[in-house]
């Protein structure tokens, strides 16, 4: 459920908006409540308030007085940005540094990319053979 890495109000936040981008929670759509999800996940209602206070800063939920929270217009496309620039940071910047450090240039690494997606799908292809295909092709 949570790990004691970060903080648990952080770790709802980033779930919640996990959902929001994965489709879970439409913009406009309403989220469950504080109480709600305290009561779900066995955590302090302060904590989960906390957690949908962060996703509000943010921009990614707003309130509606007496009625709860909901997923701002545009959240899906804002989470999807701020991911994409935490993945440039965490990913792309030490590939290329390291890349640089082998020799490598951009197009050779674009290629080593590409290669390893062609070896993943076809992993991953084979992972969910049917049975029957998977036998055929183990009697060959």
């Amino acid at each position: 459920m949570f790990d004691d890495t970060r903080p648990i109000f952080q770790q709802l936040a980033d779930r919640i908006a996990d959902d929001v981008l994965r489709g879970v929670y439409a913009e406009e759509e309403q989220v469950p409540s504080t109480n709600e999800l305290a009561a779900h996940l066995r955590i302090n209602p302060a904590t989960a308030g906390k957690g949908l206070g962060l996703l509000v800063e943010r921009g990614v939920l707003y309130k509606r007085r007496g009625i709860g929270m909901f997923v701002a217009p545009g959240a899906r496309s804002l989470i999807a940005s701020e991911r994409q620039r935490a993945f440039v940071q965490r990913f792309i910047v030490p590939l290329l540094t390291e890349a640089r450090s082998l020799g490598l240039d951009a197009p050779a690494v674009v290629r080593l990319v590409e290669q390893q997606a062609v070896e993943q799908q076809a992993a991953e292809r084979q992972a969910v053979a049917p049975p029957a295909a998977q036998q055929a092709k183990e009697e060959q």
